[in-house]
């Protein structure tokens, strides 16, 4: 690293490359073992830079696959006109069923059905597993072992979350229009004794472009 490019200056095009969320130790691992910062000078140079995102136009997040630089959301409307391709709206049905399974994960497909009162569409489930936000992490075992579904790292990418733990509370989540006053969402209870899980094992995240709500298509 020359005297004249700063770390920060580093971070900042690496991110913007990257296109997607990059992990602590990814970024320390464009440097070679003599140059190479410590945790503490990343922190502080990621630090420094989300200032300076400050009153720019893009802003640098942290979510659960590591740092992104993305669009803000105030500008996105303008910026999404550089694209042709309008952006994905989806059904009242599919952003139930995935609330569903985020608070009450890991949750089969009948228990969303009794929860929701109506079956649960095959494309629903299609839909959510090809966007590689929800998959597969086990079987009840109860007759039929039926699959139980969880979200998944890119879910968390996508909207922005850092971990489960920032998902708004289910007080918060019933004043948009996303979900209504007739769903159920009320804390579960403990499982009961019985109620087992037979884990599988987890699948490696594929790496891609995840899309936060304000992040650049």
């Amino acid at each position: 690293m020359s005297a004249r490019t700063s770390l920060k200056a580093i971070l900042e095009a690496a991110l913007l490359a990257a296109g997607g969320p990059v992990t602590p130790d990814t970024l320390l691992g464009l440097f070679g073992e003599e140059e190479r910062p410590s945790r503490d000078e990343l922190d502080q140079a990621l630090a420094s830079l989300e200032r300076d995102c400050d009153s720019r136009g893009v802003e640098l997040v942290e979510v659960a696959g590591g740092y992104r630089l993305q669009v803000r959301r105030e500008v996105a409307p303008w910026v999404a006109r550089l694209w042709e391709e309008k952006p994905a709206r989806y059904s009242r049905a599919l952003l139930e069923t995935l609330a569903l399974i985020a608070y009450r994960q890991p949750i089969t497909r009948g228990e969303i059905e009794d929860i929701r009162g109506v079956a649960v569409s095959t494309n629903i489930v299609k839909t959510l597993s090809e966007r590689e936000w929800v998959r597969i992490v086990g079987h009840r075992d109860v007759p039929g072992r039926p699959a139980l579904y969880a979200t998944t790292r890119k879910f968390l990418d996508y909207f922005g979350l850092r971990s489960l733990n920032d998902l708004p509370t289910l007080a918060q989540i019933r004043e948009p229009e996303l979900l209504g006053d007739d769903l159920p969402l009320e804390d579960p209870s403990p499982p009961e004794e019985g109620d087992r899980v037979s884990p599988e094992p987890a699948p490696t995240e594929g790496s891609g472009l995840s899309r936060g709500a304000g992040a650049m298509p």
